[in-house]
Formats: structure tokens, C-alpha cells, sequence
């Protein structure tokens, strides 16, 4: 991408950072006032509520992964697999710590600008770039396995299993390469939306299947041998009178569980689907543009308000809802054994209850934003917030 381009579309991101992430600039309307005693106003984020904590959350470790994304929307998150927490930043390369210690136990340097979260799958770990870099390494030593290119950047964390290391560049296109030599298998193109959320939807992989969220409010299930179209469902339609008002993407990473397929929409939509067929289960009218939690009952998201939803998996019927940290530019919802937690635009870490939703527990992992969705792995939940910076967790009674 040339410099103007680029200075171009990080101003695009940020404007749609604003009329997304924060459901419209009217959101921080008051923030900047110079009158102190103007009356609260109702667009403004919530004020944290008193709770009487059930739960202990303690904080294991912290450690920093290089310069973060900042402004510049990427959601950056880290990535557990086999006992430790692998992390990149947009300066700073890509690191591997212990994930019960966080110490640290490779670090791939590197110049380039690492804008997607890693992928990790197959003794390896992917991560995207800016410029449309990939970049393979070994999961055990983080020596560079291979390179690749695609024409985009890229945000989305790659995907691998399979044999295959799939991404997800930000202008539609999905790229299957050969997990053991970085050679192109096959690409898929979806044409985007004038407006959209930009694209932070990985893909899912089933056996022989390519699960992928799309900006216009599908979902389309790909042959992973060759990038067929197989199969595609509309989550959410994206109607309405204006570009925003359309806006409908399915923008969190569909989540598979057996043979059921979930996905959430910008517009509020939230679908079970046969995933081997495309067949509807069920819809719901709660959903939003994060990744769905996943609990042995229940899927929980966020919504565009800031609402957190738990819905039951069987029929997509709320069985509760968090309105309590509205407009807080909440990250999607993570299970935590007992608890669906989100982190907020002033670093704090919210467990809720999965039975009934009410808050258990609260922490602040920082002074700066999580965007990104936290990540969770042998009762340890890690977050990374928009400087980089990573703090490991426990929660106890």
C-alpha cells in the first residue's frame, strides 16, 4: 500500500473505530467539556457500579510484547497453545512466554508492522502484517519457517490445522497456503460493503470446511482443499437507508461446537447453523461484531451498547442480560471457568457470573484500552491492551 493510501486508511479506521466501536461519535459527545458542571449525559460510557465481589481474581504476571497497536483498531489479542501465551505488537516482533510464569522463551525480532494477533496451530505461529506480510514460525523455537504476501493488511489472527495456514486479509480475501511450505493453495474473494467494521473475522476450520464471516452479513462455508463455495447464510441483513444503518458484518470468528456452527452480526443477529449443511437452528435478535463465548450451555457477546447476552445454545433464548457497562467499548466476552469476562476502553478486566449474569468480580489490568478479545487456556485468562502490554490471571472464590 503506498504512504497516502495507508495515511488514508488509518484515518478511515480510526473514524470507523468511532462509529463502530463506540455505536457513534455522539458516544464521547462531553468528554472534552469545559463546563464541569454540565449534567451527565446519557451517551456518555457507564459509570462502574458498586458490586459485592463472589469471586478473587489474581493477577499472575505481567510482560510486554513491544509497541501496541494504539489507535490504530487492530484488537490485537494473544494466543494459548501447549503451556504458553504467544503475543505480537505492531513494533516489536512476535514473543512467547511461559504461560504460568511469564517467562519469557523465544522472541522473533523482527521490523515489520504486526497487525493481527498470532494464529497457532500445528507446531506453528502466523501473524499478519500491515503491509500484507505473513509470516510462519516454529511454535517451539520461533525460527522463521517461511514468508508469504497478500494484497492487504492483515488483522485477523490466521488460522491452522489441517495441513493448511489460512488468512484473512482486510480487503475480503481469504488465503489458504501450505502450512509446511508457505506455497499458495488457493484464494477466495468476497467484495466488501462501502462501510464496514474493519475486518477482524478470522475463519473457522471443520473437517474438509472454511468457515467464513463476511462484511456483508453471511457466513460461507469453503471446501478447504480447493476454496469452493459450499455453502451461505445470511446472519444479518444489511438493510436500512444509510451506509451505517447497513452495516451488518459478521466480524467475530464463527465458533464451531460438534456439528453447530455459531455466528453473531453487527446488526444484532446471533445464528446456530448445521454446519455441514448451512441449514438455520435457530436466530436470535442479541449479537454484535465480537467473537462468541463459548460454555457448555451457553454462548455469551457483546452487543454494539455494550450489553453482554447470555444465550442458551439449544435455542439462542436469552437467559441474561448486563446492561451495566454500556457504552464502554466492551472486547467480546471469554469463558473463564464459572465466568464470561470482558475488558472496557479503561483497562478494566468484568467477570460476570454465567448462571445469571450479575458481576462476580473486577480488576484493572492497566491504565490504557483492551480491544482485543482475552484469551484463556489451563484457568489462566491473558489480555493485551492497545500499548502492548499483557497480564496473566487466575479467579478464585
Amino acid at each position: 500500500m503506498k504512504s497516502a493510501e495507508r495515511s488514508l486508511a488509518l484515518r478511515t479506521a480510526a473514524l470507523l473505530l468511532c462509529a463502530v466501536a463506540l455505536a457513534g461519535c455522539s458516544t464521547v459527545r462531553g468528554w472534552f467539556s469545559k463546563d464541569d458542571d454540565e449534567a451527565p449525559n446519557t451517551t456518555d460510557p457507564a459509570e462502574l457500579v458498586e458490586f459485592t465481589a463472589t469471586a478473587t481474581p489474581t493477577r499472575l504476571w505481567t510482560a510486554s510484547a513491544g509497541k501496541g497497536e494504539r489507535r490504530i483498531g487492530a484488537r490485537q489479542a494473544p494466543a494459548i497453545a501447549d503451556g504458553r501465551v504467544y503475543a505480537a505488537a505492531v513494533r516489536g516482533g512476535v514473543h512467547a512466554f511461559d504461560l504460568q510464569t511469564g517467562a519469557s522463551v523465544w522472541r522473533y525480532e523482527s521490523d515489520l508492522r504486526l497487525s493481527g494477533g498470532p494464529g497457532v496451530g500445528d507446531g506453528l505461529v502466523v501473524v499478519g502484517g500491515l503491509d500484507g506480510e505473513v509470516i510462519a514460525l516454529d511454535a517451539a523455537t520461533g525460527a522463521e519457517r517461511w514468508q508469504a504476501k497478500v494484497g492487504n493488511e492483515v488483522l485477523a489472527a490466521p488460522t491452522i490445522g489441517q495441513g493448511v495456514a489460512i488468512v484473512r486479509s482486510n480487503d475480503g480475501r481469504v488465503t489458504a497456503f501450505d502450512a509446511a511450505t508457505g506455497e499458495r493453495r488457493w484464494f477466495w474473494v468476497r467484495e466488501l460493503p462501502a462501510l464496514t467494521v474493519r475486518g477482524h473475522s478470522g475463519v473457522a476450520l471443520g473437517p474438509g470446511f472454511v468457515f467464513v464471516g463476511n462484511d456483508d452479513g453471511t457466513v460461507a462455508a469453503l471446501s478447504l482443499a480447493d476454496g469452493r463455495v459450499l455453502w451461505e447464510q445470511m446472519v444479518g441483513t444489511p438493510d436500512g437507508r444509510t451506509e451505517l444503518e447497513r452495516m451488518a458484518d459478521v466480524d467475530g470468528t464463527p465458533v464451531l461446537d460438534g456439528a453447530v456452527l455459531f455466528a453473531s452480526s453487527y446488526k444484532r443477529q446471533t445464528m446456530a447453523i448445521e454446519a455441514p449443511s448451512g441449514r438455520p437452528i435457530w436466530a436470535s435478535d442479541r449479537g454484535g461484531v465480537g467473537r462468541l463465548g463459548l460454555a457448555p450451555t451457553l454462548l455469551t457477546v457483546s452487543d454494539p451498547n455494550g450489553t453482554v447476552w447470555g444465550l442458551d445454545k439449544r435455542s439462542g433464548t436469552a437467559m441474561w442480560q448486563q446492561d451495566a457497562l454500556a457504552r464502554r467499548n466492551l472486547t467480546a466476552a471469554a469463558i473463564h471457568g464459572d465466568y464470561a469476562v470482558v475488558g472496557d476502553y479503561e483497562g478494566y478486566l468484568h467477570w460476570l457470573r454465567l448462571d445469571n449474569g450479575q458481576f462476580a468480580a473486577r480488576a484493572r489490568a492497566g491504565r490504557k484500552a483492551l480491544l482485543g478479545t482475552p484469551a484463556v487456556g489451563d484457568g489462566v485468562l491473558v489480555v493485551q491492551n492497545v500499548e502492548g502490554d499483557l497480564s496473566a490471571w487466575r479467579i478464585g472464590q
